[in-house]
């Protein structure tokens, strides 16, 4: 640690340029650009610039909001140069996967921080230091932590447009830096607020009536949390906190609308999160409020700590589910278009809560380009299908159609509760691969 007096002049002393902090990455580097906001802008542009000159660099990260692809990644044209893996993936890293040059990272999110070993260089946004010397990491503490702990060199970016996120582990001291670039502030990625559709509100409309006053949520993102987010918010009910791994603007339209008080049993008074993003209107609200309150994954994601929350909620989507109850929130076939993130993690803690329970929604169908419609709920999960949730986490699934309770019922009570919530079109063909898989019987009862 330094002394006081000397935090302005090793400051200067650590002070490089973007392009500079490019060229301190070598071949068979293994660099990460952490979480959520946290990922480089400058600095990535000028790796982009010596991509072709790279041998053998591969770029790690997790869940990033950002609003345009690397530019290590568009400069570079091969494996051989600069190769990416991430442990969640958005929409241009699947383009990357199909590309063949980003790999899936399979995870438990609440683990994260004890999985990074052998990062060469961490790069990373960060909010400017204070006068005491400390960084403040930005809304992602995640699995920060862990990458600190495993980063031989560390090189941050500062961007006045980061907000300072009040928390625990969210300042990394000017003393544990080895280089610092003053960025262009670049402003912080945006995520659109997407309007629901009618089948969200739908879904979310079964949900409602089954929050109490005095529950803690987990929202995720997507439009069916959106949409729960906003008929609470219009509800009569009270009395919220919030627990999340990712924080949306849904907690800010709660925050305005009196709705969250916080007054849960545990960490009373805070909106727990473990990264954020959304629009510019959710960094506001988090910059230097004490409401919001940042922390590892490892705490925010852990199943005990969830379940010592009351009347916990956890609400989150999936892409497809099988009449056993087995749920994929992450692929479509062999394809990875997303990640496990908490889905198990909060599955398994708000169903252990006093009072909890896990909501996992779907749409009933799905139609394609070509007009054609199949059912999200279906007899098996195709071929290559990665499994999210098991089914003996999954405690409900709601779609348009209803809600269906799968704790503690067997196999044909769950193909019965799953098929009376597919859509109407698809139930008897439901029933007919229900009776092939034998888990149909002659007595079982469905209303049509």
């Amino acid at each position: 640690m330094y002394k006081l007096s000397q935090i302005p002049e090793e400051y200067k002393k650590k002070l490089i340029t973007a392009e500079q902090a490019a060229a301190l990455v070598k071949d068979g580097d293994r660099v990460s650009y952490g979480l959520g906001c946290a990922a480089p802008y400058d600095i990535d542009i000028e790796i982009g610039k010596r991509a072709k000159d790279l041998h053998g660099v591969e770029i790690v990260a997790t869940t990033v909001v950002k609003d345009e692809p690397y530019a290590a990644y568009l400069n570079s044209d091969s494996n051989e140069q600069i190769r990416f893996a991430t442990a969640h993936m958005n929409g241009f890293e699947r383009k990357m996967s199909k590309d063949g040059r980003c790999w899936f990272i399979p995870i438990l999110f609440n683990e994260l921080p004890k999985y990074w070993e052998n990062i060469d260089k961490l790069i990373i946004q960060v909010h400017p230091m204070d006068q005491w010397g400390n960084f403040n990491l930005g809304p992602q503490a995640s699995d920060l932590r862990g990458l600190i702990r495993a980063a031989k060199t560390i090189i941050l970016e500062v961007n006045q447009n980061m907000p300072k996120a009040l928390g625990y582990e969210t300042e990394l001291n000017l003393c544990d830096v080895d280089y610092v670039v003053e960025g262009s502030n670049h402003p912080m990625p945006q995520i659109p607020n997407r309007a629901g559709t009618p089948v969200d509100d739908k879904i979310a409309d079964y949900i409602i009536p089954m929050i109490e006053d005095g529950s803690t949520l987990q929202l995720g993102i997507g439009g069916i949390p959106s949409a729960v987010g906003r008929k609470l918010a219009e509800s009569d009910v009270k009395d919220l906190s919030g627990h999340t791994e990712m924080l949306v603007d849904s907690y800010v339209d709660l925050y305005e609308a009196g709705k969250i008080t916080g007054n849960k049993n545990r960490d009373k008074g805070k909106i727990i999160y473990a990264f954020a993003g959304g629009t510019q209107r959710l960094y506001d609200f988090i910059n230097d409020n004490q409401i919001v309150f940042n922390a590892p994954v490892s705490y925010v994601n852990n199943v005990g700590v969830v379940a010592s929350i009351d009347k916990f909620i956890s609400i989150n989507g999936c892409i497809d589910l099988d009449l056993y109850g087995q749920v994929n929130a992450e692929t479509a076939g062999y394809q990875q278009i997303s990640g496990t993130g908490g889905q198990l993690d909060f599955a398994q803690g708000a169903f252990a809560s006093n009072g909890g329970k896990s909501f996992i929604c779907v749409h009933s169908t799905r139609k394609f380009k070509d007009g054609h419609v199949e059912s999200l709920i279906k007899p098996t999960l195709p071929a290559g299908t990665v499994i999210t949730t098991p089914r003996s986490a999954v405690h409900y699934i709601v779609t348009e159609y209803g809600t269906a309770l799968l704790k503690g019922k067997s196999t044909w009570e769950r193909a019965e509760a799953l098929i009376n919530i597919a859509h109407p079109d698809f139930r008897e063909e439901l029933i007919k691969d229900a009776e092939k898989m034998g888990i149909w019987t002659k007595t079982s009862k469905i209303s049509m």
